[in-house]
């Protein structure tokens, strides 16, 4: 016996990788993964001591809604970075810190999916390519996953406006990725804008993951809080960030959802029943984090080196934000497979981040995804490698 709804969710992309490459022996004494987009610069020193100095609090259970001063740093944070104005994030009704935003973005669908969505069936949108956790909650919410291209054509993300209003009526969650994964696409303060009036306009709650939005060559991506802040509002909206990649600490799993300040008290009862709460220590290295931009300056500089070598060596443009490599190689699956055999590096196919389209075709076949988190002169090796072996 099991939740018949698991069946309708495919064996996990780096689970296919390894069934893929399985039995293949790699092509150069040096190997190196660049299909997970786990980031390798080290952590800034200044939180060591912050984790070490709080022995005591690891015997306490951490408030579900965070502490205040977590929430405070946050909100902070918020303030600079979209420059919102003075009153729009109440730190006590609109934030709330999560255990990883996967976790977040997978329970947003459970908490936002009705069982009837204006007398049928509850539909959830996303973008294909997408990000795991978004058909994941979909599909266990019980919600039809409606799978919108994000092709060239469309600069690699979803074009609400051009969907049929009857879907938009039916629709309860629908995730936006700005800059996205894998693509590096940026929507524009406008685009995100009019998701956010569509959302109001059809009563969905639009879901922005904003996870990668400090990684950026030299424009800072815009946020869906600026929009937000246009109409004074929070209503239907909630937005996604994290440190992992923000701050090289993903084994932290610390991140907030900000926005509606009753979908985050949804949220929060949510989670008491069935999510993981930052221990109190993480707390405090999460505050400190969020108070300092020394550390994210020299990180962007790194990928920004790493970047220019890959301009280097592929014709491929540099994306908005991000930091993966969306190579179009014709056949992602045969380039996986021929750069770990021939080069030693391991890349993931674009199309274990996507399923077929209404027309048949998977937007990811073509593709594959390079993650630059490894030291820029490891990158710079590995690329040259692929280069050659792509070229051969």
């Amino acid at each position: 016996m099991h939740n018949d709804r698991l069946d309708q969710l495919t064996d996990y992309a780096f689970t296919r990788l390894r069934r893929l490459l399985d039995g293949v022996p790699p092509g150069d004494a040096v190997t190196l993964d660049m299909a997970l987009g786990e980031p390798r610069h080290p952590p800034p020193d200044f939180i060591r001591p912050i984790l070490g100095s709080a022995d005591a609090q690891w015997g306490r259970y951490p408030p579900g809604a965070g502490t205040p001063d977590l929430r405070q740093a946050i909100a902070g944070w918020l303030d600079r970075r979209y420059a919102l104005p003075a009153g729009l994030i109440d730190p006590d009704r609109h934030i709330v810190p999560v255990c990883g935003t996967r976790e977040a973005l997978f329970l947003a669908a459970l908490a936002a999916v009705p069982a009837r969505r204006n007398g049928v069936a509850p539909a959830v949108l996303l973008p294909n390519p997408y990000y795991q956790a978004y058909l994941g909650g979909a599909v266990m919410a019980g919600a039809e996953a409606a799978l919108l291209d994000a092709t060239p054509a469309n600069g690699f993300q979803p074009d609400l406006a051009a969907l049929d209003p009857a879907l938009l009526e039916r629709a309860a969650l629908v995730y936006l990725n700005s800059p996205a994964n894998p693509q590096g696409s940026v929507l524009s303060r406008a685009q995100l804008k009019a998701a956010l009036d569509l959302a109001r306009a059809h009563d969905f709650v639009l879901a922005v993951d904003e996870c990668y939005a400090e990684i950026y060559t030299e424009t800072p991506p815009p946020g869906a809080l600026e929009a937000a802040a246009e109409t004074g509002s929070l209503e239907n909206l909630a937005v996604f960030h994290s440190l992992s990649k923000r701050s090289n600490v993903p084994g932290l799993r610390s991140g907030f959802v900000a926005g509606d300040a009753d979908l985050i008290a949804l949220s929060v009862r949510l989670r008491s029943y069935g999510g993981a709460t930052l221990p109190l220590p993480v707390m405090q290295a999460s505050a400190a984090l969020w108070r300092d931009e020394e550390h994210v300056a020299e990180n962007r500089r790194l990928y920004r080196e790493k970047f220019d070598a890959a301009l280097e060596l592929f014709d491929v443009d540099r994306p908005a934000g991000g930091f993966f490599l969306w190579l179009d190689v014709a056949d992602g699956e045969a380039a996986a497979t021929a750069l770990w055999r021939e080069a030693g590096v391991r890349v993931l196919p674009g199309a274990y981040m996507a399923r077929e389209s209404a027309d048949g075709g998977n937007p990811g076949d073509r593709y594959i995804r390079v993650a630059l988190v490894h030291a820029p002169d490891e990158t710079r090796a590995a690329l040259t490698r692929a280069a050659a072996a792509l070229a051969a």
